[in-house]
């Protein structure tokens, strides 16, 4: 047989294993009664609209629509080629984040804390290293710590408003980017201990390097994918989801501030003096792969990264949407600019924690856009056990991913109605008493709720009060009348820039 027959053979032979190996996946709802999504796509199943400059969220709600139209709890989908769950009742999405959480206590993520350090995060990790992980680290995010942080928070807003205050009448000033660097510079603060003042220098190498951490490009998109799905191979490869530069960036970061700060006996109210408190004290669990005493020095590495990419473009996307809406709805502007300076001034009028806390019109308008826009668009977990919902008569197996569509709970005019309009008393406490409560997630829920919580809210609401005592904000003619989202970002962002007008108050 000539050299090219046996090639010709051989691709032959290798695509019909791929279309036979791909057939046989998206057969699998079928062949197990599960109500499915029509037509998947051979390679991208449900979700090409990635691939069609869609935002997830907007290619979860298609799925959601189809489902509920037929009066299913739930529907099968095809995440590419892997088999998935897409939940439709919030009763079900009770059970898998509280009443049946063993079942589901893990994200389905990559982790290697040999092979990548910076991915052992307890976003990440599983089982008895995640549960030990997480009683370390909840100490660091009570009530009591934020007070701990108030302050450092509080600073980096000041820089903030004079930043605006020098340059908010240029006709080019954008929100977006200037309010990424001032949580970029709130959490570098806090987590590492870093002054790295990118709200007057948005060139800082810890900027950038920010930035890059963050990217979800094709190539970071297929280095998730391939290390959920195929965590063995992923490891087999020596799979790094964080790119070379970056981890030995913050690494280095880490390493260096901790043997300074220890060899100089230097102490400062941040996220990171209280995870050096937790290296030096004794075990926390004596369960299998806990993590063993204390903390290691790439175990806070890891924790202060992802306390650093989860937190800073969550918490700048919520108030660049709140600002967004706010210009739009001057009348709740007003409102809440009203309440700021009323408790405030009830307070001697300095800012204090307990007094951002008494801020009740703040809390919900912030509520209302994390309604709206909820930084991330959809819950994730893998189930480790065979699964029979409540109502339903066939099981789901072991290994499979359920996705929770938050975006799309958060735009079912069922729970909330006249969904695009933006109401923050949708969330006075009797309103909100006649919803289901599951289906209002922003934050998740049970006990995998983000740990960060507090500390995204205490950041998001100083800088809103702070820039609301400050300015006013209003549309200008390049102000979109509706947002479109960026396709490529894991967190919900605007897809171009956000220009406002911006009028000095008192200043």
């Amino acid at each position: 047989m000539d050299p090219v027959t046996v090639i010709l053979t051989i691709f032959v032979g290798l695509t019909g294993l791929v279309y036979f190996f791909l057939r046989r996946e998206q057969q699998k709802w079928p062949r197990l009664g599960v109500p499915f999504a029509k037509n998947p796509h051979l390679l991208f199943g449900n979700v090409r609209g990635i691939f069609q400059k869609e935002h997830s969220c907007e290619i979860l709600q298609r799925l959601y629509w189809e489902f509920k139209g037929r009066g299913l709890k739930l529907g099968g989908i095809m995440n590419f080629f892997q088999p998935a769950v897409l939940v439709i009742d919030p009763e079900i999405s009770k059970s898998i984040l509280v009443k049946d959480f063993n079942k589901f206590h893990d994200r389905g993520i990559f982790v290697d804390p040999a092979g990548d350090p910076l991915s052992a995060n307890l976003f990440s990790l599983e089982g008895a290293q995640w549960k030990a992980m997480r009683t370390k680290m909840s100490p660091t995010f009570t009530s009591g710590k934020m007070k701990y942080m108030f302050e450092s928070v509080l600073n980096v807003a000041e820089r903030l408003k004079d930043y605006l205050a020098e340059n908010c009448l240029k006709e080019d000033i954008e929100l977006k980017n200037i309010l990424q660097r001032f949580t970029m510079d709130v959490i570098g603060n806090v987590a590492f201990g870093v002054e790295c003042n990118s709200i007057k220098n948005p060139s800082s190498e810890f900027r950038l390097m920010g930035l890059k951490a963050n990217r979800f490009d094709g190539v970071r998109f297929l280095k998730f994918f391939i290390g959920g799905a195929y965590k063995n191979f992923a490891k087999k490869i020596k799979l790094k989801v964080v790119e070379d530069d970056v981890h030995k960036f913050f690494m280095s970061l880490v390493h260096s501030t901790v043997h300074y700060r220890e060899g100089n006996n230097v102490k400062r109210n941040d996220f990171l003096n209280l995870l050096m408190e937790i290296k030096n004290k004794g075990k926390f669990s004596d369960e299998p792969n806990s993590g063993g005493e204390g903390i290691t020095m790439n175990e806070i590495a890891a924790q202060c990264f992802i306390f650093f990419t989860a937190g800073f473009e969550t918490s700048s996307t919520t108030i660049n949407f709140c600002l967004y809406e706010l210009a739009n709805n001057p009348d709740i502007q007003d409102r809440l600019r009203n309440e700021i300076e009323d408790v405030v001034a009830k307070d001697g009028g300095e800012l204090k924690y307990d007094t951002l806390l008494g801020m009740n019109y703040l809390d919900r308008v912030v509520s209302e856009t994390l309604r709206k826009y909820s930084a991330v668009d959809n819950l994730f977990r893998i189930s480790n056990s065979p699964y029979t919902p409540d109502g339903c008569n066939f099981t789901i197996p072991a290994g499979t991913l359920f996705q929770i569509p938050i975006h799309s709970m958060h735009h079912d005019p069922e729970y909330f109605p006249d969904p695009g309009r933006f109401d923050p008393d949708r969330f006075l406490p009797e309103v909100a008493k006649s919803r289901h409560p599951y289906c209002y997630l922003p934050f998740g829920e049970g006990p995998r709720v983000c740990i960060g919580m507090r500390f995204g809210l205490m950041q998001t609401k100083i800088g809103l009060v702070t820039l609301l005592r400050n300015f006013r904000f209003g549309p200008r003619s390049e102000t979109p009348d509706r947002l479109q989202f960026e396709a490529k970002t894991f967190v919900l962002t605007p897809q171009t820039g956000i220009y406002l007008k911006i009028e000095p108050i008192g200043i």
